[in-house]
């Protein structure tokens, strides 16, 4: 039996990294799904066994199945951090952080905001110099509520700049230089391996 509750309600109790390890494309679409019955509840490794208990508890299911698996596949609560010194600037970590707590510009060092990261590590596979690591924050809490606020601020903002576009001249110049400087720190970067 599902017990029927709205996505914003699932949504409430979901840890809010954003990671995708769902398989969907954040917390908000996996309740979604949670809401339709069309996703099982073990999907969350963020949430880890309590978060499991949780979305049981809330849809009237019955966790027992998925205790095991869930205590394999949790994720514990971390941080990343980028190895400053290697950093190149391509500001790819930048757009793939879904709660804007990376800081730095275009060819300049880049930085988390500790303390605004939810640990999504959606910042990793786009980095083409490999200089960011994930570190265990054993004694941190999830601050879902907190993370929820920023991704939504963050999908505001790319949606305005949506609805504004750059014309296309100023586009395809500026994804034009940022290809090649992309390009040349990245031959840089294996070059220094070498």
């Amino acid at each position: 039996m599902h017990r029927k509750l709205s996505p914003v309600q699932i949504d409430a109790i979901l840890p809010q990294t954003q990671c995708g390890l769902c398989g969907y494309n954040g917390c908000m679409p996996y309740a979604e799904a949670l809401s339709k019955a069309e996703a099982t509840i073990d999907l969350c490794p963020p949430g880890g066994v309590p978060g499991l208990m949780s979305i049981a508890q809330l849809l009237e299911q019955d966790p027992t199945p998925y205790i095991n698996e869930m205590e394999n596949k949790a994720k514990p609560i971390m941080v990343a951090v980028v190895r400053e010194a290697e950093c190149i600037g391509c500001t790819k970590c930048i757009q793939a952080c879904p709660v804007d707590a990376i800081l730095g510009g275009a060819k300049q060092m880049h930085t988390v905001i500790a303390a605004e990261c939810t640990g999504c590590e959606l910042c990793i596979a786009p980095c083409p110099v490999d200089c960011i690591d994930m570190l265990v924050v054993p004694d941190r809490e999830n601050n879902s509520d907190h993370y929820r606020t920023r991704y939504q601020a963050r999908e505001k903002r790319l949606q305005k700049k949506v609805e504004q576009p750059q014309t296309k001249n100023e586009s395809s110049v500026f994804l034009s230089d940022k290809k090649s400087y992309i390009e040349a720190a990245i031959l840089r970067a294996k070059t220094k391996r070498l």
